[in-house]
């Protein structure tokens, strides 16, 4: 009788693992963005977080198996947007939010731009710069407590005064004091080094420079070198150190050349990159991430008498244009591209209109899904997402129509799963 009771427990104690629910996605047409090919009638197990198989044919469900039909639509990785702001978006008041929000405001209004944004199909974003915000939007996220993308993010930019990301610009000069590096400014090698460790200390996952000036900083020059070759070193010898990745704001070519001798791993723009720049890239292995997406908002909102401060708007009319056109030159040349839009220059949760205007300008269709998926996550560091292949996390996403015909499909998004849980399936 003993051994019998011990058979029944122990047949349930395992029946608990044998029999644990997975999932089968049965797809019309899947993505392999590691190849850059389509594969026709396939299907994806998932267990857990994670895929476990992927296979030729419609697998046929067993058990507690439940399976998801996405037979008429295109499977792909869950997408990768290395280039976002999730604690703001856009709008003519944006310049006194600075004087009127708190930090909870901020917080949120970023749980909103986080759920549009993985409703997108965007299931990982890095994040480049906020007010520290966004590290506690990247830990929500984590905990579960509300909906959004992983979130990698570099808390806050660091700048030099009066560069693109020192947040007193345009403050009235009793106001402005003298931030340092615990606020993201610096002045010298010293400081480059502090403020690298206080990303650290605060817990970012990246380190964000402005290595020249921005479109819409209320500074004069758009594209200026801001930083020393000295001091641009000390930051990435020292984010070597602390395992953190550089990602370097440039529109100006003098100041993409230093960021890119001095080791940088991406540049954010590069509206004024020339052949040197290219070549320097190709050469020490730096990604470009282009956000075209905000060029042309930008430059559209300029339009707009009163959008921008007076001293912003003509930057944005000769800057926002141009990125398109630097986009074909790089890709033509053959500089590494990881997809990234800068959204919330412009509205969050519209991330896939850069790859139409990618696609807009010479880049095929699964070379921008390649961009935003398997090249997005080898710049990332982390080889978990951009693909959909055993081990790997299970973010998964389905669009209606097929992007190699109509690359606006990729706004159409009908299904998304993020680490193995359905978020979206209409």
């Amino acid at each position: 009788m003993r051994k019998q009771l011990l058979f029944v427990v122990t047949a349930m104690m395992m029946g608990s693992v044998l029999f644990a629910q997975r999932t089968i996605i049965h797809c019309g047409q899947l993505v392999d963005a590691r190849r850059n090919e389509i594969l026709k009638e396939m299907s994806i197990i998932v267990d857990g977080n994670k895929v476990t198989e992927v296979q030729k044919g419609y697998t046929a469900a067993m058990g507690t198996d439940r399976t998801i039909d996405l037979k008429s639509k295109t499977v792909m990785p869950g997408l990768i947007d290395m280039h976002v702001h999730m604690e703001t978006e856009t709008n003519p008041n944006k310049y006194m939010e600075t004087f009127t929000f708190n930090p909870a405001d901020y917080a949120y209004q970023s749980v909103l731009f986080a759920e549009r944004t993985l409703m997108a199909g965007f299931t990982s974003v890095r994040d480049l710069g906020g007010s520290g915000v966004n590290l506690s939007l990247r830990n929500a996220i984590n905990k579960g407590l509300i909906k959004g993308p992983r979130v990698y993010t570099a808390g806050k930019s660091i700048a030099t005064t009066g560069g693109h990301a020192d947040p007193t610009n345009g403050y009235r000069r009793d106001l402005m004091g003298d931030p340092g590096p615990a606020q993201g400014v610096v002045n010298g090698v010293e400081d480059c080094i502090k403020a690298v460790r206080q990303r650290y200390k605060e817990g970012s996952d990246v380190i964000k420079i402005t290595a020249s000036g921005g479109v819409l900083s209320v500074a004069k020059s758009g594209e200026n070198p801001q930083f020393t070759e000295a001091e641009l070193k000390a930051i990435v010898e020292t984010a070597k150190d602390y395992g953190f990745k550089v990602a370097a704001h440039c529109h100006g070519a003098e100041a993409m050349k230093r960021a890119i001798r001095a080791g940088v791993n991406s540049i954010e723009h590069g509206t004024y990159m020339d052949e040197e720049a290219m070549g320097l890239m190709k050469k020490m292995g730096t990604y470009f991430v282009p956000t075209i997406t905000a060029g042309k908002s930008v430059a559209d909102s300029a339009k707009k008498p009163g959008y921008f401060p007076e001293i912003v708007t003509p930057k944005a009319l000769a800057i926002g244009p141009k990125i398109q056109s630097t986009f074909a030159q790089a890709y033509k040349s053959g500089v590494k591209i990881a997809f990234g839009t800068d959204a919330g220059v412009y509205a969050h949760g519209k991330n896939w209109m850069e790859f139409a205007y990618m696609v807009e300008a010479g880049m095929p269709a699964l070379e921008a899904i390649h961009a935003a998926t398997v090249s997005a996550a080898d710049l990332l560091g982390d080889d978990r997402v951009g693909v959909i292949e055993k081990d790997k996390f299970a973010d998964i996403i389905a669009v209606d129509g097929d992007p190699v015909k109509d690359i606006s499909s990729m706004g159409r998004v009908r299904f998304v799963m993020k680490n193995g849980v359905v978020v979206k399936n209409l």
